[in-house]
């Protein structure tokens, strides 16, 4: 490149505003078909454990508390995720979606990482279950 073409573009350059963007505190609206935080209704759960089973980064866990009753406690790591909403088409019940205005994830520790869904009772006694020593959790 030639001293004289790389003077031209500094030039310029120096005149023009920048191209960055005030994300924080000037925000665009969300594209409509953006991948954020996994949303899972226990209600429509079959418990069929596809959508387990699918994930490939492993960021889904399936307790099932009362097959029964359809007492299930999903555990889902965002961390994990690689948003490709595999667990989402392969729900036969469509019991889960990828909501596109909850995208924002980032935590400054990892305990908010782990997201429990479910009842409030049943994700109690998951949790107490696994608190106890020697008692293996029920997959």
């Amino acid at each position: 490149m030639k001293i004289g073409a790389m003077l031209g573009d500094i030039l310029t350059s120096l005149f023009k505003r920048p191209v960055t963007e005030r994300y924080p505190f000037e925000r665009k609206q969300d594209p409509e078909r953006l991948r954020g935080k996994l949303i899972w209704d226990p209600d429509k759960c079959s418990g069929c454990m596809l959508c387990v089973k699918d994930c490939p980064a492993n960021a889904i866990e399936l307790f099932v508390i009362d097959r029964a009753n359809k007492r299930f406690v999903m555990r889902y790591n965002p961390d994990k995720c690689i948003y490709c909403a595999q667990c989402v088409m392969s729900c036969r019940s469509n019991a889960m979606s990828m909501a596109n205005d909850q995208w924002e994830l980032a935590q400054a520790k990892p305990e908010p990482f782990t997201i429990h869904y479910g009842k409030d009772e049943d994700i109690k006694e998951l949790l107490a279950s696994i608190a106890r020593p020697g008692s293996g959790s029920r997959k």
